[in-house]
């Protein structure tokens, strides 16, 4: 992995740490998640007409992408619902990187050598090992937990469906914002039914803030989509996370992570 590479994916996990604690610090998880979701969806679409349009290949990806990272917002706001964030979220980003490694080997024929799977193996540890710190003096919840390890589940899942996906796009920034412009629909249009006539009333008060984790998600995402294209996907997906763990530890350490 070059250095512009490694780069690239530590700023990305940086952005990732700061849209999540955004959505974490607004209080009504659906409220932050449509804006987040909405807003990178206005943001997608706003940069299709400047970007290469994804290859035919890349389609069955991005719509099975698209699939799953709605599911990953749905645990995600499961999680941080059931759990103390400083808890969930190590939980959910530590149980990505071993999955993702699998996954590569058997769809990507990737397969780490020896320093990148002890590489891969530390940054896990270390994310379980923030876990069990925000544990210390507190009783398990392990309806959390099983949402935790749920999410980290689709993350792997959507990691490796849009690594192969933006190989087979021929252009990073037209498959981020198609995927933004596809995926971010459903969240919003749910939330639209829900609230019906107070759809922006309700939205309203979160809205700057929301529209900020909005564009630091897409432009952590698209930072890793561009990785992808460069670096094989298990040693990303480790490296992203090991920059998401000293986040995770200065929420614990500050005891923020109070959901």
């Amino acid at each position: 992995m070059t250095p512009l590479v490694t780069a690239a994916v530590l700023l990305a996990a940086v952005t990732h740490a700061s849209w999540n604690a955004i959505a974490h610090q607004i209080t009504d998880k659906l409220v932050g998640f449509t804006l987040i979701s909405g807003g990178g969806m206005l943001i997608g679409t706003a940069i299709i007409p400047f970007a290469a349009v994804p290859a035919a290949g890349a389609w069955p990806y991005l719509l099975a992408s698209s699939c799953i990272h709605i599911a990953y917002y749905a645990l995600l706001m499961k999680s941080f619902q059931l759990g103390d964030f400083g808890q969930a979220y190590p939980i959910a980003r530590g149980t990505a990187p071993l999955v993702v490694t699998v996954l590569a080997a058997l769809f990507a024929h990737e397969v780490p050598d020896g320093w990148a799977a002890a590489g891969i193996a530390l940054s896990c540890a270390g994310l379980t090992g923030v876990a069990l710190w925000g544990l210390r003096g507190r009783g398990t919840d392990w309806s959390a937990i099983g949402a935790a390890l749920a999410t980290g589940l689709t993350i792997a899942a959507y990691t490796v469906v849009d690594g192969l996906g933006v190989r087979a796009s021929g252009s990073s920034l037209g498959y981020i914002a198609w995927l933004m412009a596809v995926q971010g629909v459903v969240i919003p249009v749910y939330a639209l039914a829900r609230w019906r006539g107070r759809f922006v009333a309700v939205l309203r008060p979160f809205a700057g803030v929301g529209l900020v984790g909005a564009a630091l998600s897409v432009a952590a995402y698209g930072l890793v989509l561009w990785a992808q294209t460069k670096a094989e996907l298990a040693p990303v997906a480790a490296l992203r996370e090991s920059s998401v763990k000293s986040c995770s530890y200065s929420n614990n350490f500050a005891g923020q992570g109070v959901g």
